[in-house]
């Protein structure tokens, strides 16, 4: 990992990928050291976190008073999104962001899609003593698509899971093919219904796309234990809230709680197709 520090409030760190193989002689530490990612929403901070993992860029903006996205030495580009795109969830309380001068207003569980090409971005919360919280996902891009605020009661969810197997949960698309569309990223939210605490189970890994998991709205003295590695090999690392996961492509990516929570999902990759998935038998998980 490398850490940079572009200016006061704007914290970068570097994250290589590990080969399936090497991962498995990871002890505790090591794992959280090269998937987990903390500390996100710190007030006043913009941290981003750029993963050599098909190139996806995760961060955390907590602004009091205005952030600016940059564009930085980890790009070499002149402005953040001129090759890339960006999409964007709060989870704090409301705020705005704006885009090239226009202003777009986010309340919580809102989301933004901004297209390549914009220049300028700038998120701001409404209250600073009670700021937003944006989760921000970028990919690489080679087309430019709408800039377009999304708000998460506009999105009908789908239901998934049962009581019984205490899964029953909320899928929310927020970034794809059938609705606000990107180049290649993939985004939404899905929340876990009182009394389910497993996600993504039966388990399956994507070989065409890695995907970045935040966690949040765990209850205080509560975690999730996020399962990972191969289906042969699987790990887990123990997240608190507000704590993301790097999921590679070659690894299963599911998990339980001590009680229910909600998730924010980011895909890039080959494709889009949310059900371009290879399923894991349960009789082969180890």
């Amino acid at each position: 990992m490398i850490y940079h520090k572009l200016k006061e409030e704007i914290i970068v760190e570097t994250r290589y990928p590990a080969h399936p193989g090497e991962a498995k002689t990871y002890d505790t530490e090591r794992l959280r050291r090269n998937f987990l990612i903390r500390d996100l929403f710190l007030p006043e901070r913009l941290n981003l976190v750029y993963s050599h993992v098909d190139r996806m860029i995760v961060g955390g903006a907590c602004p009091r008073m205005p952030i600016s996205l940059p564009a930085g030495d980890m790009i070499k580009a002149e402005f953040f999104l001129s090759r890339r795109e960006l999409g964007v969830i709060n989870i704090g309380s409301g705020g705005s962001i704006t885009v090239d001068g226009v202003k777009h207003g986010l309340g919580r569980l809102d989301g933004m899609y901004i297209g390549m090409g914009a220049r300028e971005v700038v998120f701001m919360s409404d209250n600073p003593d009670s700021p937003a919280r944006f989760y921000l996902n970028s990919a690489p891009a080679h087309q430019t698509y709408p800039t377009t605020r999304i708000a998460q009661s506009d999105i009908t969810p789908t239901n998934l899971g049962t009581m019984e197997e205490a899964n029953q949960r909320r899928l929310y698309k927020f970034i794809h093919p059938e609705g606000v569309r990107s180049c290649q990223l993939v985004m939404g939210m899905t929340a876990l219904l009182p009394g389910s605490v497993w996600n993504s189970m039966p388990c399956h890994t994507h070989d065409r796309r890695m995907e970045v998991y935040l966690y949040f709205n765990l209850a205080p003295n509560t975690a999730v234990f996020h399962l990972m590695g191969e289906p042969e090999e699987t790990r887990h690392i123990v997240v608190r809230n507000e704590e993301a996961v790097i999921s590679p492509s070659w690894s299963i990516h599911c998990g339980a709680g001590t009680g229910n929570y909600t998730f924010i999902w980011g895909m890039a990759g080959e494709n889009q197709t949310f059900s371009d998935m290879d399923s894991v038998p349960m009789t082969k998980l180890v």
